[in-house]
C-alpha cells in the first residue's frame, strides 16, 4: 500500500509540475496588460514611468523564464501571490470562498447520489419495466439539457411561479436548493445509466446466481453483493468528473449569484486578475488529482478481487 501511494504521489506531484507551467503560459499569452488594471488607467491618468515602475516591481520586466521559476518557488512555498485588484494574498481569496463551494458541491452531489443510486437500482431490478423505460428517458433529457438551461428554468419556476424558493444569493438552506439541484440533476442522468449497466452485468455473474440459489431475496442480493462491484465504474467516473462539480459550479454560481470559487474566477478573468486566475487553476488542479488518488485507493476496498500490482498498478 505504501508503494502504491509514493507512486501516485509522484504521479501527481508531475501532473502539477505540468500544470503550473501550462497555467502560466496561458496567462503571460492572455489579452490584456495586468499593470495597467493594477493603477485602473482607465479612471486615472497614470504617467509612463509609474507603469515602468510596477513592472519592475512585479518582474514583468524579467524573461518569462525568470518570472516562473521566482513564481513556482513562492508556490512551493504556498504563496499564490496577491490580487492585482483587491490587493489581498490569493490564499485568503480563495479560502474565502471555498466553504460556500463546498456546500453547493456536497448539495449537487447529495442530489446526484440520491436520484442516481433510485433510478439506476431499481431499473436494474426492474429491467424493461416502467420505471426503466422512465429513467432512460430521464438520462437522454439530462445529459441534453445545458446546465444554465435548466438553471433558469428552475428559477422560473420555483421563484418567479410559485415564489417559494430564493432565486439569489446565499444565507440559509433554501438557497443552495435550487443550485444543488441544478448542478446535481444532469450528474445523475448519467450515473443512472451507468449504475444500471454495471448492476446489469453484476447480475450475470456466478457469485449471483449462487446467491438467488441459497434462497437470498433480490435487494438482499443488491445490498450485499451487486452493489459493491457495480460501484466500480461509478467510482472511475466520478473521479474524472469531478472536475466537472468544479466547473460546473462556475455556471451555476454565477446564475444564482452565488458567491463561491466560480463566481470569484469569473470576476477576475473580467477584471483581467490574471495572478487570482493562476492560482485558482491550480488549486483546482490539486483538489481534482487528490481526488483520483482516492479513488484509485477506494478500488481495493470496493472490490477485494482486485490487488495491487508490484509496479504499483492496480
Amino acid at each position: 500500500m505504501a508503494k502504491v501511494i509514493v507512486s501516485r504521489v509522484l504521479q501527481l506531484i508531475m501532473v502539477l509540475f505540468l500544470l503550473s507551467i501550462m497555467t502560466f503560459g496561458l496567462m503571460k499569452l492572455a489579452p490584456g496588460d495586468p499593470v495597467r488594471t493594477i493603477l485602473k488607467t482607465d479612471e486615472v491618468s497614470v504617467s509612463l514611468e509609474e507603469l515602468e515602475a510596477l513592472r519592475k516591481e512585479l518582474q514583468f520586466d524579467q524573461p518569462i523564464f525568470i518570472q516562473y521559476t521566482s513564481w513556482l518557488s513562492n508556490v512551493v512555498r504556498l504563496d499564490l501571490g496577491e490580487s492585482y485588484v483587491s490587493q489581498q494574498p490569493v490564499v485568503k481569496e480563495i479560502a474565502s470562498r471555498i466553504v460556500p463551494t463546498l456546500y453547493l458541491t456536497v448539495g449537487g452531489l447529495m442530489v446526484m447520489t440520491i436520484v442516481a443510486t433510485a433510478l439506476g437500482t431499481l431499473s436494474a431490478v426492474f429491467k424493461n419495466s416502467w420505471i426503466d423505460h422512465f429513467s432512460r428517458l430521464f438520462a437522454y433529457i439530462g445529459a441534453s439539457v445545458p446546465t444554465f438551461w435548466l438553471g433558469l428554468i428552475l428559477i422560473y419556476l420555483f421563484s418567479f411561479k410559485l415564489s417559494i424558493l430564493p432565486a439569489m444569493g446565499e444565507g440559509s438552506i433554501k438557497h443552495l436548493i435550487l443550485p444543488s439541484l441544478t448542478l446535481g440533476l444532469g450528474m445523475a442522468a448519467v450515473y443512472a445509466r451507468l449504475l444500471r449497466a454495471g448492476l446489469l452485468e453484476s447480475f450475470s455473474q456466478e457469485y449471483i446466481r449462487a446467491a438467488r440459489s441459497r434462497g437470498l431475496s433480490e435487494w438482499q442480493i443488491v445490498k450485499g453483493h451487486a452493489l459493491r462491484s457495480a460501484l466500480l465504474p461509478v467510482m472511475t467516473m466520478f473521479g474524472m468528473s469531478f472536475g466537472y462539480l468544479l466547473g460546473g459550479s462556475v455556471v451555476v454560481e454565477m446564475i444564482f449569484s452565488y458567491p463561491g470559487l466560480g463566481k470569484m474566477v469569473v470576476d477576475a478573468v473580467f477584471k483581467r486578475d490574471y495572478t487570482l486566475i493562476q492560482g485558482y487553476i491550480l488549486f483546482t488542479g490539486v483538489v481534482v488529482v487528490f481526488i483520483n488518488l482516492l479513488v484509485d485507493l477506494s478500488y481495493r476496498f470496493l472490490d477485494p478481487r482486485i490487488r495491487f500490482e508490484k509496479e504499483g498498478r492496480l
